[in-house]
């Protein structure tokens, strides 16, 4: 293809293409008009996009047509050291997403959390110290609890727990409060801050329509399966002793998942509502 001539067609480049919240990305720019570059690991074919097969862990094999603006929903980690590759004199905006758990979760019992969260704290500044160098505009998105029903990893994983066993048990009242937000509200927000002047060289939490305990929430998951709702109420100290017991049915899982049901994790969405419009949508899932 002809550089300066796709330049104009596809004026986005999207990393992450293939997951959840970058899909949607992909599906909102297609139906504005644009013709979005998207990169993944594996070949894809999709109407009105033009895919490119890469891996950040790779960047110098990147050959790409210019593009101005960029979003990436894979892992901020791995960024930084590509982003030299991916300058080009159109670059006007980098838009990155990074995760709240950097706040809520910097002080984990779990080594590997800690250290992988200390990495992802380093990558932001990292990224935006690259950026200003090069005069480009960043914005980075922390997003709260994301779903988006039967592709999540956080929401519906506890979806099909449910519809396992027919209960859920709650640690502690489940008096922390969450705040779910969905990916394709995250897709609608990455759009609106790249185009958006007051969201430039700055940082934004973006938790979801409403602040629920973990209780609600859970309750919420019943609603969307349509079950009643039937939960168990367990102390801080027989979870941890009862998950000893439950932990070869669950080798993804650890304790500290449900004694983080008593921890609030919510945030102010007046930033990005005030620069760019920011305004998630209720939690009420729907399940099939």
């Amino acid at each position: 293809m002809d550089a300066k001539t796709d330049s104009k067609q596809a004026k986005s480049l999207v990393i992450g293409a293939t997951g959840v919240t970058g899909g949607y990305i992909v599906e909102h720019l297609v139906r504005g008009g644009q013709r979005p570059l998207a990169i993944s690991r594996s070949r894809q074919a999709r109407a009105g996009v033009d895919w490119f097969q890469g891996d950040l862990k790779n960047p110098e094999a990147f050959r790409l047509p210019p593009f101005a603006t960029l979003y990436c929903t894979a892992s901020a980690i791995l960024l930084p050291t590509a982003l030299p590759y991916l300058f080009n004199p159109l670059l006007k905006r980098v838009v990155v997403f990074s995760s709240t758990s950097i706040i809520t979760k910097i002080d984990s019992e779990i080594v590997s959390e800690r250290e992988t969260l200390k990495k992802l704290a380093e990558a932001e500044r990292e990224i935006a110290a690259l950026c200003d160098q090069s005069n480009v505009g960043w914005t980075i998105l922390r997003p709260t609890l994301i779903y988006a029903e039967g592709r999540d990893r956080n929401i519906t994983p506890l979806s099909k727990l449910i519809r396992r066993f027919g209960f859920m048990p709650i640690v502690g009242g489940g008096r922390g409060l969450r705040q779910p937000v969905h990916a394709e509200d995250l897709a609608i927000g990455a759009i609106s801050a790249a185009s958006s002047p007051a969201a430039a060289r700055k940082v934004y939490s973006l938790p979801g329509g409403e602040t629920l305990t973990y209780r609600e929430m859970i309750g919420r998951i019943f609603d969307g399966l349509r079950l009643p709702r039937r939960t168990v109420s367990i102390s801080p100290f027989w979870w941890r002793a009862a998950f000893i017991i439950a932990k070869p049915l669950f080798p993804g899982a650890n304790a500290a998942m449900g004694t983080r049901m008593t921890k609030d994790m919510a945030f102010d969405s007046t930033p990005a509502r005030e620069d760019f419009g920011w305004n998630p949508r209720m939690f009420n899932p729907v399940f099939d």
